[in-house]
């Protein structure tokens, strides 16, 4: 079992940054598929980001690509979401999740994502 524990979230204004953590209690989640989720009020929830288990291959939603980056630290079991230029339309509630033993390569597949955490929310202000 694996817990996930996120922050960093908060209110911003428009094209601003914030940058989320996302700390794993298991004793590695070196070859876990790491990313984040995110969920705007009446929308589904969508893959933001997700990163491979050494961290080499990304992926980003269109909607995120070029604002923000996800990196990951297995040394410390801690996945981060750096976001800027902000938008109005990027609050939500922001969900770490992590997809379990040997999903590190699957990082771009919504469906390998087991683990989630509580969510912290964004909200960008215009």
């Amino acid at each position: 079992q694996v817990q996930l524990v996120e922050s960093g979230g908060g209110l911003v204004q428009a094209g601003g940054s914030l940058r989320l953590s996302c700390a794993a209690s298991a004793r590695t989640v070196d070859n876990y598929a790491m990313g984040w989720f995110r969920q705007a009020p009446g929308k589904e929830r969508e893959l933001v980001a997700g990163i491979s288990w050494r961290g080499g291959s990304t992926y980003y939603a269109d909607s995120v690509k070029g604002r923000f980056t996800i990196s990951r630290d297995n040394a410390k079991s801690t996945v981060y979401l750096q976001m800027n230029s902000l938008k109005p339309d990027d609050t939500a509630v922001y969900y770490c999740a992590a997809g379990g033993r040997d999903t590190g390569n699957y990082f771009y597949t919504a469906r390998v994502y087991n683990y989630w955490g509580q969510g912290t929310q964004v909200t960008v202000s215009s």
